[in-house]
């Protein structure tokens, strides 16, 4: 029986980190998205692969935990494998390892395959086992993404902006990952400096095209200390695009 798991090295280069040296957290997203569908083709259902049979995948969540950033140059893992079906999603974990085996990060993701026609939810468990029999669940390394939360009324709203032509992905859609560098880029020098990402969740709910004008909502919760929310919504019809909870931990002074 083939292996189920499937991996890919990276090198960290200097434009994937941020002013601290680090992977930048949408860069590590980046790498999880693309490890995935390399190995979705791998195993006979990628995106090619549905379209032929007019259907496509749709990222729906993401929830990573990162107990270590890796630095720039250096040389990291990403395992993955697709670990069955919850109802409408299909499910998928990761692990992220250095070079010499230390352990920095878990994920997990949840995918939807729609009808190319309808635009409507198809069940994944009987299609994917339709383009690869030999799928099964396996242990997840941390729990899946939930559904997330509104910001809170007093929320705070950042500079408006638009899409740019290199926030779109080959569908002319904005690219899944631009939506959380659009918050990153939405904290001030000193606290990113100051304060590192320990998980982040992302729930995605609509598309976003070029030149539409975007506005980003973030709150902080009260009940739990370092938890920012963010919501990004297309400013003409208020639609929101997407939601994300970023964990904060402050960087320890040496």
């Amino acid at each position: 029986m083939e292996s189920l798991q499937f991996e890919k090295e990276y090198r960290v280069h200097v434009y994937e980190t941020g002013p601290d040296g680090k992977l930048n957290l949408y860069s590590l997203f980046n790498y999880l998205q693309d490890t995935a569908s390399d190995h979705a083709v791998k195993l006979g259902f990628g995106r090619d692969d549905l379209m032929r049979d007019n259907r496509f995948w749709v990222l729906s969540r993401m929830y990573a935990e990162i107990d270590k950033w890796p630095l720039w140059e250096d040389i990291i893992t990403v395992k993955t494998w697709p670990n069955g079906t919850d109802k409408l999603f299909a499910l998928r974990n990761y692990e992220v390892k250095h070079y010499d085996g230390r352990h920095i990060a878990s994920g997990t993701s949840s995918w939807l395959i729609l009808d190319q026609t309808t635009r409507r939810v198809q069940r994944p468990d009987s299609i994917l086992t339709q383009y690869n029999p030999n799928l099964h669940p396996d242990a997840s390394p941390l729990r899946y993404a939930s559904k997330l939360e509104p910001c809170l009324e007093d929320a705070s709203i950042s500079p408006l902006f638009r899409v740019k032509v290199s926030d779109l992905d080959v569908n002319l859609h904005t690219n899944n990952v631009r939506y959380l560098k659009w918050v990153s880029d939405s904290y001030s020098l000193d606290f990113v400096m100051k304060n590192v990402p320990q998980s982040a969740e992302i729930n995605y709910l609509a598309e976003s095209h070029f030149d539409e004008e975007i506005m980003i909502k973030t709150s902080m919760e009260k009940e739990l200390a370092g938890f920012h929310n963010h919501s990004i919504f297309r400013t003409n019809d208020n639609k929101e695009l997407c939601r994300i909870r970023i964990e904060w931990k402050k960087i320890q002074s040496k």
